[in-house]
């Protein structure tokens, strides 16, 4: 691996409604890796960041498509999509890469590529966040935070 990269430890998605991983706050780029992913229901699925005081659940900008023949666009302001158009037990791998852009105003940007295995289908996404502290956490979870993840692993890597 190379010097200044790290992998986390990858955890499964069979169950809760969100994920979280701890980053250390000298982070700049983490990728969060997503690998047979499916939930139970049809509720959009989010990045969100957390710092000392806790994940923040407001205040993000951006927007994502879905893209299966038709295409779904949708803005959100809850975390960063990395899917949206879910379909419960859909079978999903991808990346969501965010990006320090700012460490004076702790700004966020995050971009997502996301497709289905179990159909052609494709999300994108892409969406920022100023926090009001280093970052420290990610977190995927769900737009109505009550679906339950039910197949698949994902994982970080950052540097």
């Amino acid at each position: 691996m190379t010097s200044g990269v790290t992998l986390g430890t990858e955890q499964a998605t069979t169950s809760g409604t969100s994920i979280d991983f701890t980053i250390p706050a000298t982070a700049k780029i983490i990728h969060i890796i997503l690998v047979g992913v499916s939930t139970s229901g049809t509720s959009d699925w989010l990045i969100q960041l957390g710092d000392a005081g806790g994940i923040e659940t407001t205040g993000y900008l951006g927007s994502a498509s879905g893209i299966s023949g038709a295409v779904s666009t949708a803005t959100y302001t809850t975390g960063i999509c990395i899917a949206n158009g879910i379909v419960a037990t859909s079978v999903h791998h991808g990346v969501c890469t965010l990006f320090l852009e700012d460490a004076a105003n702790f700004t966020w940007v995050g971009v997502a590529n996301v497709g289905r295995s179990d159909s052609a289908n494709h999300k994108v996404g892409a969406g920022s966040k100023s926090l009001s502290a280093a970052l420290t956490t990610v977190r995927l979870t769900t737009v109505n935070g009550t679906d339950t993840f039910d197949a698949g692993a994902v994982n970080v890597l950052y540097q």
